[in-house]
């Protein structure tokens, strides 16, 4: 026996509402009080009522869908991300399509082409390029452009972005590095051509300025994956670093690989600081210090500024800075000096 899914008319009486009261709350949430949207939105989840969004997207000719792309599908810290985003966009009646560009200029603007084909309502992209077929809808539709950017924002680009401070998330990092008494540090940053490794090793440096270590630091360069700090990391071992600092946690685990390859231990012999916090981070062997990202919220947040957009509120193109936190564990310690 199968249960009838309620009408909106029924929702709508067993909510104490008029039914545009429920469609405002599922199409336009804005405009309705925060207590009344709580308590529809109860009641649709407990009732199981599900709107026609084939019948809505012919009415207002929009999709009722997101376009959200990641550089790699395969790195954990997007997963958060993407919850993220799934949440705010559900909240907002939209639903989110995910695509993978696996860092692939033409693969970015086959997805983007989904945008152009009206097939999506906006686009939030975590890269840290704009699909180049993007460029004349944004020259003609300015900050009415439903394109949002998340984590690697560039002024170069244009359009809203959500992030944090890289540049002094980097710094924080060296900085507690240096308080620990370490004085030769090795720096493992992601590809050059990413804002967010620009960033970060602008901070580091400038960290390491202030403390009078600029020839302190060694840096190598890899592409945030575990795999390619394990090079990096053999070579700063050579160089005798007592810490090295990774531009993600991925790289912290390949680094902690090859320390431990080479006969040494963490922290004892070389501390690892990582970024992101991954949720295995703590699980880590040491547990992991690392720079905290808000990673659902740069998600959630990235569909507030775009659902903006397509609601045409009017206002500046916005760039919203989240906080990071240093999350010291046990993979950092001050060097031996036996």
């Amino acid at each position: 026996m199968t249960t009838r899914m309620p009408t909106i008319i029924e929702v709508a009486a067993m909510a104490g509402v008029s039914t545009a009261t429920v469609s405002r709350v599922l199409s336009r949430p804005e405009q309705v009080s925060a207590e009344t949207r709580r308590h529809v939105l109860e009641i649709v989840r407990s009732s199981g009522y599900t709107p026609n969004v084939a019948a809505r997207s012919l009415r207002t000719l929009r999709a009722a869908k997101i376009l959200l792309t990641v550089p790699d599908i395969s790195n954990t810290f997007f997963a958060s991300v993407i919850r993220g985003a799934e949440e705010a966009a559900r909240d907002t009646g939209y639903a989110v399509v995910v695509g993978d560009t696996r860092h692939d200029p033409e693969v970015e603007d086959q997805y983007a082409d989904m945008l152009s084909r009206r097939e999506v309502d906006g686009l939030i992209f975590l890269g840290h390029r704009l699909p180049a077929s993007l460029g004349p809808l944004l020259a003609r539709k300015g900050a009415a452009a439903p394109i949002v950017n998340g984590c690697e924002y560039s002024p170069d680009l244009g359009v809203p972005s959500v992030h944090i401070d890289n540049a002094a998330a980097g710094a924080d990092a060296i900085d507690h590095l240096i308080a620990l008494g370490h004085r030769t540090i090795g720096i493992v940053t992601g590809t050059g051509i990413s804002p967010i490794s620009r960033d970060r090793l602008a901070g580091a440096i400038d960290a390491a300025h202030r403390a009078g270590l600029r020839d302190g630091l060694h840096v190598r360069v890899g592409d945030y994956s575990a795999g390619s700090a394990v090079a990096p990391t053999r070579e700063l071992l050579a160089c005798n670093v007592t810490a090295i600092f990774c531009f993600s946690d991925e790289m912290a685990m390949g680094a902690l690989s090859a320390i431990g390859d080479a006969g040494l231990s963490c922290p004892r012999d070389v501390s690892v600081i990582g970024f992101d916090d991954l949720p295995l981070a703590r699980y880590f062997q040491p547990p992991l210090t690392t720079i905290a990202q808000p990673k659902g919220m740069i998600g959630r947040r990235a569909v507030e500024l775009l659902v903006d957009v397509l609601r045409g509120i009017d206002g500046p193109r916005k760039q919203v800075t989240l906080r990071h936190e240093l999350v010291v564990r046990h993979s950092t310690a001050a060097p031996d000096r036996s």
